[in-house]
């Protein structure tokens, strides 16, 4: 181990800044956000910097650097492209014994300067040992997308109730294993919401009864249309802490690989054509589950609440008083249009668009058809296919022109995706005369006719 990772308490401590351009500003910023009092020392200080440390208890000399300026200084901080004065400065550092930190140069260096995650009082330091700035800034990038914004919040109240867990658990083995309890429950993720209030009983319950009272959660969670790299970042949290999965057969394999490995998958799809699992079925599994305890992710393809029956399941979770929470993902119309190289409004062909259902009802796709009608408005059909016979008659008789543009996107956003492109007239022998897979996805109007040409890289055309 090249450094020792430490963390240093400057707040109100006089630091020195030697340097005064914009490199310097931000290791201004750094210091002040840890409660520095700086002195920079410079012949000439950029602006930013000036903003930032121009008035109390921060102090700017315009002038060369004196030895004299290190006397009662905690940290020192050399930010010039000055190399005999980068090596003054470290020498008479260290021989006062103080810490330095020459920019962009180790062997100057008595410390360095981590990549930082900061979610305050949580803090973690990434560094390479100064063989490569950026690939710190690589490793931070990684960390900050799997640290919650949240943890911060959950850090404060943790530390708020420190003493209280000290009084009811005095031995420390039996407080580790009560906050390890409470790390799992529902409590935490209330805790990362601010909402200390809710989350307090699950780490110190009034009493053994209500503790067993207790009840799990439930994450309704969108998946987004198939693409793993598509998930939110709390989606993919709340995916590695769930219990249970209920997932339904839009979910591709991708996703499902980013749950918990231990976690129990249920599969409660439906599907066009199919009712594998009926939703009262699900409802009452899903308040079953969390009432004993577990912590229940229902992944669902696209977005909770877009022809996902997410509102449903919510409405059922509030009258059985089930915590819940709902992450939205990307919706189907957009994550695939966008694959497919089309806008789903252009302001040369479409002012609106439309998200309709295309699933038939006993053989039938019965829709209000006059008010698709209008050339400037893109209609976007989800579990359209077995309907698109209908679908492309209705409109036609209705007014919409025989020759407007229809995309069929099949498998949208994956490595599978195929695109057919025709018109009201052609689609539907174009799609018996292909080889076509579901889920798929319908859009009408005259943005599809930009398919060729924004069509992005490596996208399958057909």
């Amino acid at each position: 181990m090249d450094y020792l990772p430490l963390f240093f308490n400057i707040n109100k401590e006089r630091c020195l800044l030697v340097g005064g351009g914009e490199i310097a500003a931000r290791k201004a910023e750094l210091l002040i956000n840890a409660g520095a009092e700086i002195s920079v020392i410079a012949p000439e200080i950029c602006q930013r910097l000036q903003d930032l440390v121009g008035h109390p208890p921060h102090i700017c000399h315009v002038r060369e650097f004196q030895p004299s300026d290190l006397e009662h200084i905690h940290l020192v901080v050399c930010a010039t492209d000055n190399q005999s004065l980068n090596k003054e400065v470290s020498n008479l550092a260290r021989q006062q014994k103080l810490p330095v930190n020459v920019v962009d140069d180790v062997d100057l260096s008595s410390v360095i300067f981590p990549s930082i995650v900061d979610r305050s009082p949580v803090l973690i330091a990434a560094s390479s040992g100064g063989a490569s700035p950026v690939l710190s800034r690589k490793i931070r990038e990684m960390i900050e997308t799997i640290i919650p914004s949240g943890f911060g919040r959950l850090a404060s109240f943790l530390g708020e109730k420190r003493q209280a867990l000290k009084q009811r658990y005095p031995d420390v083995d039996n407080r580790r294993r009560v906050t390890e309890a409470f790390l799992s429950s529902p409590g935490e993720e209330l805790a990362m919401q601010g909402n200390y209030v809710d989350a307090s009983p699950y780490l110190l319950p009034k009493s053994v009864e209500q503790d067993q009272q207790l009840t799990g959660e439930v994450y309704l969670v969108g998946a987004g249309p198939g693409d793993p790299d598509l998930l939110t970042l709390k989606a993919l949290h709340l995916m590695q802490k769930a219990d249970d999965i209920l997932y339904d057969n839009l979910v591709s394999r991708d996703i499902l690989s980013r749950v918990r490995r231990d976690a129990r998958l249920i599969n409660v799809g439906k599907g066009e054509g199919s009712e594998l699992t009926h939703q009262e079925s699900i409802n009452e599994l899903l308040i079953r589950l969390a009432k004993e305890g577990r912590r229940v992710l229902r992944l669902k393809g696209g977005d909770p609440f877009i022809f996902g029956r997410g509102g449903e399941e919510v409405e059922n979770l509030i009258t059985e008083g089930i915590s819940f929470q709902v992450v939205p993902g990307i919706t189907a119309a957009n994550g695939c249009a966008a694959y497919a190289g089309i806008p789903l409004t252009h302001r040369d062909y479409s002012q609106s668009v439309r998200f309709v259902t295309g699933h038939p009802r006993d053989g039938e796709v019965d829709l209000e058809w006059s008010e698709f009608v209008h050339a400037n408005q893109t209609i976007v059909f989800y579990m359209g296919l077995a309907g698109l016979d209908r679908i492309c008659s209705q409109l036609i008789s209705h007014g919409r022109e025989e020759k407007t543009p229809v995309a069929i996107i099949s498998k949208g956003t994956t490595s599978e995706q195929k695109v057919l492109i025709g018109n009201l007239g052609t689609i539907c022998n174009i799609v018996e005369s292909e080889s076509i897979e579901r889920p798929t996805l319908i859009i009408v109007g005259e943005v599809v006719a930009l398919h060729d040409s924004l069509t992005p890289a490596g996208t399958t055309r057909s």
